[in-house]
């Protein structure tokens, strides 16, 4: 494995990979080695040391930093100004294997964002600027360091959920904002997915400024402490604690018709939420496989549903637009799986699975021919030998 020390590092190792015709597997700490399609890759290049915040501006709600960051040292360093990240980006190492620490780039590069993504948005819309190093070896720059820049074509939109197949980041500036001061949440017990997604849409639709939405059935709430028994319709406020306590109350008042509501103090929120955002309730087996799916928070009941019927199990977040699946990690659930998103319209992601399946199968939905025209034509522009990490997303690309 290559670890340069510098972005000048990393361009010369993917110049020199471009001149032989070398594949290379692009990588942090490897968290996420696990997901999407196996890179057959002739070396790693990783770029766990490139470290260090660049630039923080607290009242100017600006953080740069180096894409070998640990993500807990920007999250650390946001916390001492009470300011946070604004897509809440999970920590999924621990659905892949053992927990690792994830680093800036890694995080960016997924486009990972948690539960509050249903209120402020994907970590893509926060994000300002990049540094990079595309497939030449070329260093290329987009967006800036101030909220306000017009710099023309927006590579830093486009490499933000790339996975490392157009460049490797070597720094990203994203906008973030104060940290809310308290949370509470509210439960309705015992609804069936309908039901529950129809109070989480009441909520949504409610003045009162919620920025989490998700329902899990019985058995995925009995492994999240304070959720109790039965399932779980979740509601989640932030802001001021006087301000999350009146909110909570008259929110109460409007989802009387849904059943009795039960209130979560700050620390019980905290817990459940970063639960929910770290996918605790799936409880995927060894050997099973991981599918995440968006759709419409109306269509979410009725996929997960058929999902179900064909041998898998899930949750929604996102009031219903996001769905977690577990299951035994085979073919055929992989295209019962499919076939119900296509049926309800959506796309979906197989997040981790045996490498046998991961190898085997489309990871994601194939593209519409001419999208996938502009997939090869982007592709080729910005890594013309094809050497970063190809076939991460789509075999043969």
């Amino acid at each position: 494995m290559s670890a340069p020390p510098d972005e000048a590092g990393i361009a010369d190792a993917i110049r020199e990979a471009a001149g032989r015709g070398e594949p290379l597997a692009i990588e942090g700490f490897a968290s996420k080695r696990g997901m999407l399609r196996p890179v057959q890759a002739a070396a790693t290049l990783s770029t766990r040391n490139l470290t260090g915040i660049t630039l923080y501006s607290p009242r100017e709600l600006i953080l740069s930093a180096r894409a070998g960051t640990p993500l807990a040292e920007i999250e650390a360093a946001l916390a001492e100004h009470n300011q946070h990240l604004i897509a809440e980006p999970p920590d999924l190492s621990g659905l892949f294997g053992e927990p690792v620490a994830q680093s800036w780039g890694g995080v960016v590069a997924t486009n990972l964002s948690g539960p509050r993504r249903i209120a402020w948005g994907a970590m893509r819309d926060h994000v300002m600027g990049i540094r990079a190093v595309n497939g030449r070896g070329e260093v290329i720059r987009s967006g800036g360091r101030v909220l306000k820049n017009v710099t023309g074509l927006d590579l830093a939109k486009l490499l933000t959920g790339s996975h490392g197949t157009l460049g490797v980041l070597t720094e990203i500036t994203v906008k973030v904002l104060p940290a809310p001061e308290g949370t509470g949440s509210l439960v309705i017990r015992g609804l069936d997915a309908t039901a529950g997604v129809a109070a989480l849409a009441a909520a949504l639709g409610s003045p009162f400024g919620v920025s989490g939405a998700a329902w899990l059935p019985a058995w995925a709430a009995a492994g999240v402490p304070a959720l109790g028994e039965g399932s779980a319709t979740v509601i989640r406020m932030e802001e001021f604690p006087s301000s999350v306590t009146y909110r909570l109350g008259r929110l109460v008042g409007d989802l009387a018709a849904f059943g009795a509501s039960a209130m979560l103090d700050d620390a019980a929120s905290r817990a459940v939420w970063s639960a929910i955002g770290r996918v605790d309730p799936l409880r995927p087996e060894a050997g099973e496989a991981v599918w995440l799916v968006s759709t419409r928070p109306s269509r979410g009941p009725a996929l997960l549903a058929a999902s179900e019927s064909a041998g898998a199990r899930g949750f929604l977040d996102w009031g219903g637009g996001r769905i977690w699946l577990a299951g035994p990690g085979s073919e055929a659930l992989h295209r019962a799986i499919g076939a119900a998103v296509r049926a309800q319209g959506g796309t979906w992601t197989l997040m981790r699975a045996p490498a046998p399946l991961r190898t085997a199968v489309d990871v994601v939905p194939a593209e519409a021919p001419a999208l996938a025209v502009i997939t090869r034509r982007v592709k080729a522009s910005l890594d013309p030998a094809g050497v970063l990490n190809p076939g991460r997303l789509y075999a043969g690309l």
